[in-house]
């Protein structure tokens, strides 16, 4: 091979090396030299920017809503409350409309109240416990259970469940609203488990009625009690205790979060 030729392979070689070089060299610079924000490493959560600096809690419904069991008075509406209050780092304002031993037919009548409607007008996010003094009946459920009158009760609680969540829809259309299922406090009394099905099937059929509305969502707790059901209970077996109260908070709080608009 000449000179010339080999001078020529020389310089074609040095120069593809030296570009090679260049192309590895900006492309270090390039990834390095970017800021965190640009590479998916944002320090704060875009949604917190967009929240108000307040919101709304409204809670409706029976002795859960109110909180009977827990000695701190909280109840799970408090705590969801103060974790999001944490989370957001922005102080909510909260009305705990709940009354103790409330049946759906007792809510219906409250959700159309001026004054009720009124703080449902201004809610970002509504809660709900219902239905267990429906069901269980100060525990006859489980001492005189009769399928035909368990599946009237039920009957008349879907086609209440389905009015109060129009009334509610009606002045508010925007909340976020969440319907907490039942548990069962009687699982270690019941040695044939049958409040387990009918708790079940409740819940089954309380969640259909919830899945009709876009901005409901159904959550359980069956499952949080179900195994070890007595660390959870108050003294009087029915309600839960504040580390029962604990439980359903840790669930339903995850669930409330806000989007870039808001």
């Amino acid at each position: 091979m000449s000179k010339t030729k080999v001078l020529a392979v020389t310089v074609v070689s040095v120069v593809i090396g030296l570009f090679f070089l260049f192309c590895l060299g900006w492309a270090i610079i390039d990834y390095y030299g970017k800021k965190a924000s640009d590479i998916g490493l944002n320090e704060t959560n875009p949604i917190e920017k967009n929240l108000p600096e307040d919101f709304t809690v409204v809670a409706l419904g029976d002795s859960l809503t109110r909180g009977t069991g827990d000695e701190t008075g909280k109840g799970y509406v408090g705590l969801v409350v103060e974790d999001l209050e944490s989370k957001y780092n922005s102080k909510p304002l909260i009305h705990n409309l709940g009354i103790n031993g409330q049946v759906s037919q007792e809510l219906v009548q409250q959700v159309k109240q001026t004054e009720v409607k009124r703080q449902l007008h201004t809610a970002d996010v509504i809660l709900i416990t219902i239905g267990g003094n429906d069901l269980f009946q100060q525990g006859q459920t489980l001492f005189d259970y009769d399928l035909t009158a368990t599946s009237e009760l039920q009957e008349n609680y879907l086609e209440n469940l389905n009015t109060i969540f129009k009334e509610i829809n009606n002045v508010n259309d925007k909340a976020a609203i969440l319907l907490i299922g039942l548990y069962n406090p009687f699982i270690e009394l019941d040695e044939d488990f049958d409040t387990n099905r009918i708790v079940r099937d409740w819940n089954n059929e309380t969640a259909e009625v919830v899945a009709l509305y876009k901005n409901a969502i159904f959550v359980p707790t069956f499952d949080l009690f179900q195994l070890s059901v007595n660390d959870y209970l108050y003294s009087d077996k029915f309600h839960p205790n504040k580390a029962g109260y604990r439980l359903i908070a840790d669930r339903v709080a995850p669930l409330i979060q806000w989007e870039d608009e808001k």
